[in-house]
């Protein structure tokens, strides 16, 4: 089978993380993969805002758990010490799907590279938050920004990766 293919049909999502940090040069890799999405006509809107201050990425576990209604003592990170966040600017027709394509696209090359990742929602919410835009603010963001969604980076905790679930048959239809 195709390597890239292969690829595609076996990246998991990790929910389980060790504490250690990911090093530097590899989330710049992982970020640079993200920066070559596919965007509507080429574009090129969304951000990525790498988290890896401990400090930061706690809040945002907080007020994503917030945002979510779970108890304090819930980390909707995982454990994940990095947070890729997507953003994309409000009047862009295309920003969730650019987004969406910019997460997919980390998440491959976080794989590529032997980093479990997954996709956390509730960006939006937080972003739409006096909190979030303060943040946004405080880092030197102009603008209207969307948070498309949180890529979660870090070194599996079991080091195995989940086996992908049988597909649900039915969902594809052929127009000949």
């Amino acid at each position: 089978m195709n390597t890239i293919i292969e690829a595609l049909k076996t990246r998991r999502s990790v929910r389980k993380y060790k504490p250690d940090m990911v090093p530097q040069e590899i989330i710049d890799q992982i970020i640079d993969a993200g920066l070559y999405a596919a965007s509507g006509h080429g574009e090129q809107k969304p951000i990525i805002v790498s988290v890896t201050n401990k400090e930061l990425r706690d809040e945002i576990s907080v007020k994503n758990c917030e945002i979510g209604g779970w108890s304090a003592d819930v980390d909707p990170l995982y454990g994940a010490p990095v947070v890729l966040i997507v953003l994309a600017p409000k009047d862009w027709p295309n920003r969730v799907y650019d987004g969406s394509l910019v997460i997919g696209n980390l998440m491959q090359a976080a794989d590529a590279l032997g980093i479990g990742s997954c996709w956390i929602h509730r960006a939006r919410e937080e972003f739409e938050s006096d909190w979030g835009k303060e943040l946004l603010k405080k880092i030197g963001l102009k603008g209207e920004w969307e948070g498309i969604g949180h890529c979660i980076l870090g070194y599996p905790e079991d080091n195995a990766k989940p086996k992908a679930a049988p597909r649900m048959p039915g969902r594809v239809y052929y127009v000949k």
